[in-house]
């Protein structure tokens, strides 16, 4: 049996395809920025090690109002700063300019695809799956590319059923064409998509408990208000590994303002 393993280990290497075996990978200096994109949120960075590991598919996941989107523009934000060139393909056209500027992204810096999907399927399943398809072809192309630090593939208002139907083979595909880069990429989402063995999976949830490893992500509380005026929320992440480097999984309480 372990002669066996090791010839598979040995073909899978040969082919380059060793970064889908189940042992762990090595640690990540949290100083190389060739390695790590630190995500510009203290707390997160320190919970991840670093950042986020560049020439991997990593996931921002979560429900609507869940925090995902001010952690999205707070890792724009920090990448334009580092002087880095961000691409975001937004599959459903919904990123608001007025927020991104006043997270501290800088526009120039910013290449940004829009795309159009309809929320409500009715008989336009078709539709919302060649959109998908089109935003896919946008996402390749902007890996071919190179040169960006960050790129963002969002699709977290879409029906789950459009992402759903893609084959996993697409996400196999897109890890292989990132990786070795210097490019961070992240993919938005309701929910888990890629599960890449070497990235990471960042799930968001409002929080109304002191966040541990045993917490859920609830959906409900957590939300801050100063009078009547909506302040902010208060969000745990869930960090989950694939392979573990020095923790499986992990939480953290952030807080996000209006």
């Amino acid at each position: 049996m372990a002669l066996v393993r090791a010839d598979l280990e040995s073909l899978l290497c040969a082919r380059q395809l060793d970064r889908t075996l189940t042992t762990s990978l090595p640690q990540a200096d949290p100083r190389d920025e060739h390695a790590l994109a630190p995500s510009g949120i203290s707390a997160l960075d320190a919970r991840l090690g670093g950042g986020f590991p560049r020439g991997q598919l990593s996931e921002l996941v979560g429900p609507r109002s869940s925090g995902r989107t001010s952690l999205l523009l707070q890792m724009m934000a920090a990448a334009t700063a580092r002087g880095e060139l961000v691409a975001l393909v937004d599959a459903l056209d919904m990123l608001d300019v007025e927020s991104a500027v006043a997270a501290g992204v800088d526009l120039n810096r910013l290449l940004w695809i829009r795309g159009h999907l309809v929320t409500n399927q009715g008989l336009c399943r078709e539709l919302n799956q060649r959109a998908i398809e089109q935003a896919i072809r946008a996402f390749t192309l902007v890996l071919q590319a190179g040169n960006f630090g960050l790129v963002v593939f969002d699709v977290a208002e879409a029906p789950a059923d459009a992402v759903r139907r893609l084959p996993f083979t697409t996400w196999l595909r897109l890890q292989r064409m990132v990786e070795g880069s210097q490019t961070a990429c992240v993919l938005v989402g309701g929910e888990p998509m890629a599960r890449s063995s070497a990235g990471l999976t960042l799930k968001c949830g409002l929080r109304i408990a002191d966040c541990g490893l045993d917490c859920g992500l609830p959906t409900t509380g957590g939300r801050r208000f100063h009078g009547a005026l909506f302040d902010g929320l208060d969000v745990q992440a869930r960090i989950v590994r694939a392979r573990a480097r020095e923790q499986e999984e992990a939480c953290v309480a952030l807080s996000t303002s209006a």
